[in-house]
């Protein structure tokens, strides 16, 4: 196939898997394409058998969070991306983090750092699909199971009797979007006794800040 060909058939796909790409062809030319096409800069490799097309030939543009989705599955956006996302830290944050019910992994491409912390299958739930700014769907942590995720994966640093540390450490903020009966329900899925009081110090520095803000 000519990369022409290639090019004609995958443009309106966000990504292209390299099973799609050998079906009607022999299994090592097609490597081979792939290959040469990749260091030619025609092809991006976001990770093995996973590919987009250069910028200028693909029709449908992909988000960082969209790929995050893609490259390692089931997964959802969590921990620090998603903390920064709904404002609950003031840093921006750049690489990708996700959960997934797989091993812990890493992935380096184009798009950034992706990384991924590995959840029993019990406790992957409290994310919502939505949509980026192409209006490509994925998977993200609710904000209480973002914040759920991020303490038990950071529990060894967390004192079960100090509750300064959230907004003095992590630099938490704008708490009052939490739904504490949520809070509550996704920490249940961990069955962690220090996890349990680390959210219940969390919980009551939530009330507080909700009756300082009714003054």
């Amino acid at each position: 196939m000519k990369y022409t060909e290639f090019k004609d058939y995958f443009q309106n796909y966000p990504v292209i898997n390299s099973n799609d790409s050998v079906k009607g062809c022999n299994f090592q030319t097609a490597y081979n394409q792939l290959n040469n096409w990749t260091k030619k800069g025609l092809i991006s490799q976001l990770k093995k058998g996973l590919y987009v097309l250069n910028k200028n030939d693909r029709k449908i543009n992909v988000s960082n969070v969209f790929i995050a989705n893609q490259l390692y599955s089931p997964s959802y956006v969590s921990l620090e991306y998603a903390l920064s996302l709904y404002a609950l830290i003031p840093e921006t944050v750049m690489n990708i983090t996700s959960v997934s019910t797989k091993k812990t992994a890493k992935f380096q491409n184009e798009f950034g750092l992706f990384s991924y912390q590995s959840i029993k299958i019990s406790a992957f739930r409290g994310f919502i699909q939505v949509s980026d700014n192409n209006g490509m769907k994925y998977f993200l942590a609710e904000p209480e199971k973002a914040i759920t995720d991020f303490i038990y994966f950071n529990l060894s640093k967390f004192d079960k009797n100090d509750k300064d540390i959230f907004e003095t450490s992590y630099r938490f903020q704008n708490l009052h979007i939490l739904n504490i009966k949520k809070l509550l329900l996704f920490t249940k899925l961990f069955n962690n006794k220090k996890l349990i009081i680390v959210i219940n110090n969390l919980i009551k520095v939530i009330k507080g800040n909700i009756n300082d803000r009714s003054y």
